[in-house]
């Protein structure tokens, strides 16, 4: 079992930035794929970021390409999603997630892909 408890997230306003955090706990929880998801209101929840086990392979969404960067420290066993340039359209509750070993090519945004989540974190934007 693998334990995810966001934070970092707040109300800031367009142009601004945040660091997103995600803290693991829990059976070799450094050995995991993350994930980055986020959901508006009133829409499904989409990708926005992966990062492999050991942070040499990431995928991001086009929408949040050039802006978000998600690393990790496995020493801390924390994921970051650092998020600048925000936008109205990024506000969102932001959800971590995370699966043991790697995510298949081209199945980093499916939320299939992933075994455990956390609770989410809400990002508000003002414009």
């Amino acid at each position: 079992q693998v334990q995810l408890v966001e934070s970092g997230g707040g109300l800031v306003q367009a142009g601004g930035s945040l660091r997103l955090s995600c803290s693991a706990s829990g059976r070799t929880s450094s050995s995991c794929s993350m994930g980055w998801f986020r959901q508006a209101p009133g829409k499904e929840r989409e990708f926005v970021a992966y990062i492999s086990p050991f942070g040499g392979n990431t995928v991001y969404a086009d929408s949040v390409k050039g802006r978000f960067t998600i690393s990790r420290d496995n020493a801390k066993t924390i994921v970051y999603l650092q998020s600048d340039s925000l936008n109205p359209e990024d506000t969102a509750v932001y959800y971590c997630a995370a699966r043991f070993g790697a995510v298949g090519a081209g199945t980093y945004g499916f939320e299939s892909s992933y075994q455990y989540w956390g609770q989410g974190t809400q990002v508000t934007v003002s414009s």
